[in-house]
């Protein structure tokens, strides 16, 4: 009865995460920083998506790989089913993929490493599954060849400064993806200190190796 509640607990906050994300990367954040434009670096999604990693992190610790992969199951049903709504169909099919893959990745690295310090699988899980989430997400949503998926946004496709500073013009999409893992990379390593603060209320259930 208890894994049952905790599990919806979690479920419920990954689709509260999710839907969020999957509204908020469709708008560039609005503002400069400098010479930066961070519209050509970051969506408000990007602040967003990472505490899925908290989320899967979490349950993978109280009661392991199998309940985590429910977790993300529910989650990747969620994010398809509203993302197909609430925005277009080619965002659907690349949020649903990059979630999928990255949250699963997130799971394996976790798990390999959770009898190691505290802090390296959490790291380690969320780092790797970012850049194989921003990866999957921005080429599958933006990138010309993959317009098998849906037509091409021409605002997305379209060529910006790369990092404002640096005279290199990249499409936009790209500098979106390397704003938005920036952003996962830094939030990896704030997000260690509540599950830290968490790790003396989520224990390990009986059975599920400590981590």
């Amino acid at each position: 009865m208890l894994k049952q509640r905790y599990t919806l607990i979690y479920v419920l906050l990954m689709t509260l995460v999710v839907v969020a994300s999957n509204i908020l990367v469709q708008f560039p954040v609005q503002a400069t920083l400098g010479a930066i434009n961070l519209a050509d670096l970051l969506t408000y999604g990007a602040f967003t998506y990472p505490f899925a990693f908290l989320v899967t992190d979490l349950t993978n610790r109280q009661f392991g790989p199998r309940y985590a992969r429910m977790v993300v199951i529910a989650g990747f049903v969620v994010a398809v089913a509203l993302s197909w709504f609430l925005a277009i169909p080619r965002i659907a099919i690349a949020s649903g993929s990059a979630f999928f893959f990255g949250q699963m990745l997130d799971i394996t690295v976790f798990n390999t490493l959770r009898r190691q310090a505290w802090w390296r699988a959490p790291l380690a899980a969320s780092m790797l599954g970012s850049v194989l989430d921003t990866v999957l997400f921005f080429s599958f949503a933006f990138a010309p060849i993959f317009s098998v998926f849906g037509p091409n946004d021409e605002f997305a496709t379209g060529w910006s400064s790369l990092l404002g500073v640096f005279a290199v013009e990249a499409p936009r999409w790209v500098s979106w993806a390397l704003g938005d893992l920036s952003v996962k990379v830094l939030f990896a390593l704030l997000l260690l200190l509540p599950y830290g603060a968490l790790m003396s209320v989520v224990k390990p259930m009986p059975g599920v190796a400590k981590a």
